[in-house]
Parts: structure tokens; sequence; C-alpha cells
């Protein structure tokens, strides 16, 4: 049993939030339905232009686990447009 993580810090076009909280729940709530993953909000709560995703899977091979990882990126910028992913870290245990 492979169990990794991803840690995405983004730049969100938020003003107010609200407006954070909206697009933070909306990611929350399609990326598990996309990818059968985990998902919290992990850092920056109070900062209003970013966030900071955890994401966990779990997977018998630790290759599909990181090019599933690897996915979230494209999807999100894909998906959301306005939403800007600054960094991915992937860590595997």
């Amino acid at each position: 049993m492979h169990v990794y993580s991803a840690r995405l810090e983004l730049q969100l076009p938020s003003r107010t939030l609200k407006e954070k909280r909206s697009i933070i729940r909306q990611l929350k709530a399609r990326l598990p339905q996309r990818f059968n993953v985990a998902v919290a909000e992990v850092d920056l709560h109070d900062a209003v232009a970013a966030a900071t995703l955890g994401v966990a899977t779990v997977s018998s091979d630790a290759g599909y686990a990181v090019g599933l990882l690897e996915r979230l990126a494209p999807w999100i910028e894909r998906e959301r447009p306005d939403v800007m992913v600054i960094a991915v870290e992937i860590e595997g245990w």
C-alpha cells in the first residue's frame, strides 16, 4: 500500500473571504468526484487571494498514485482558468 499526498498552492481571483470559500468549496467537492482523493484546505485560511490545498490518495501502485496527483494542477487550471496553481509538492510514504 502506498500513501501519497500533494500540497497545492493556489492564487485565487477572490476579493473577499466569502468568494474564496466559494471557490475552495467547489474544488473540494469536484476533486474527489473526478480523482477519488481526499481534499482539505490546509493553510492560508485568512488570506483572501491565496489558498493551500492538501490532497491525499492511497494506491497499491506508487506510479499510479504519483501520476494521479500530477494531473491535479492541469485539471484545476483547465476547469477554473481564473485559479492559478503556484506550486505543487508531492510526497509519498
